[in-house]
């Protein structure tokens, strides 16, 4: 990959996951490389209306992103018969070692979709996965393959039907730190 492709886009393919795709810890770690594939001026994370949540996603599952602290309302279209994957609240550290966490003990955290609330899952990667991102991107700010692990609170839906929805999720650190996301949905 050319070195300028590497600052506006995807930068080389990192290594495999140590986790399967599908799983809880799999999705966690593409969510991570997925916000880490974006430069810094289409970072799906400081997105302020949701234009650039469709860029670099995925054929099986469409990941969206909350903030690096405060509230946002974003509006995307979603395709029809992709799950959904985001966390209401998460943190990830690197360069990571085993067993190497962000664990936040105190953290809560809350999901609905059409006023509905979601089940929230407490998904770590114990053992870190390598991100290659975009130069200045969100996650390590570096295009070199640096060794992550994630924390978080996550939520995974299976496709919504079609139409629009209205998702709300966000979370707190347990001390004043929090986040939150609103998203209108148009799947079809």
């Amino acid at each position: 990959m050319s070195p300028l492709r590497s600052l506006f886009g995807r930068a080389a393919e990192p290594a495999p996951l140590p986790y399967p795709p599908a799983s809880p810890e799999g999705l966690a770690a593409r969510w991570v490389r997925w916000v880490a594939a974006h430069g810094p001026t289409k970072n799906p994370v400081r997105d302020t209306t949701g234009e650039h949540a469709g860029h670099h996603q995925s054929a099986d599952v469409w990941f969206l992103g909350g903030t690096y602290g405060g509230t946002v309302t974003r509006r995307c279209a979603v395709p029809a018969g992709r799950g959904l994957f985001f966390p209401a609240f998460n943190m990830w550290q690197f360069p990571a070692h085993p067993g190497e966490m962000p664990v936040v003990s105190r953290a809560t955290g809350h999901a609905q979709l059409d006023g509905v609330p979601l089940p929230l899952a407490t998904v770590g990667t114990p053992t870190p996965f390598e991100v290659r991102g975009a130069l200045g991107n969100g996650v390590t700010s570096t295009s070199r393959p640096t060794p992550v692990t994630v924390w978080g609170l996550w939520a995974s839906l299976p496709p919504l039907a079609p139409g629009a929805h209205e998702l709300t999720f966000g979370g707190s650190d347990g001390g004043g730190f929090w986040v939150e996301a609103q998203y209108r949905l148009v799947v079809s």
